[in-house]
């Protein structure tokens, strides 16, 4: 039986790249594949039973394909979450998951970079799955 698949798409930036390393170590029965935005493609996210999209802040300029491609795909069949250290980035990435349709489960925001904790990603991600 093939497992699961799972994508983390990030902005590239050290603090989100931190919280998709825990998020990756939650999904214990997934095989996971974290992807920095500049370098994501369409198929990655078509191959993914779940996926995950963080940023440190809204509109980085490394998702200007993936919000355009997003306006014109339908995953309501995925689930997703979303995660940040900002709350105008989760806002920001739940408005360009909007005409998608995904799956959107309750976000994560983690109140500061020093506050990304395994154990509160895996009360998320056990939420989630």
């Amino acid at each position: 039986m093939s497992r699961k698949k799972a994508l983390i798409i990030t902005d590239g930036t050290k603090t989100i790249r931190t919280a998709a390393l825990l998020i990756k170590e939650s999904l214990t029965d997934y095989k996971v594949k974290i992807c920095p935005a500049k370098r994501f493609t369409g198929t990655d996210l078509l191959a993914a039973d779940i996926f995950f999209i963080g940023s440190k802040k809204a509109k980085p300029k490394s998702f200007a394909v993936l919000d355009e491609m997003l306006s014109h795909i339908n995953l309501a069949s995925r689930r997703c979450g979303v995660f940040s250290v900002n709350e105008k980035a989760v806002n920001y990435l739940r408005g360009i998951l909007e005409a998608s349709e995904a799956d959107l489960k309750e976000p994560i925001l983690f109140s500061s970079e020093e506050e990304i904790k395994k154990t509160a990603v895996q009360k998320w991600i056990n939420r989630l799955i």
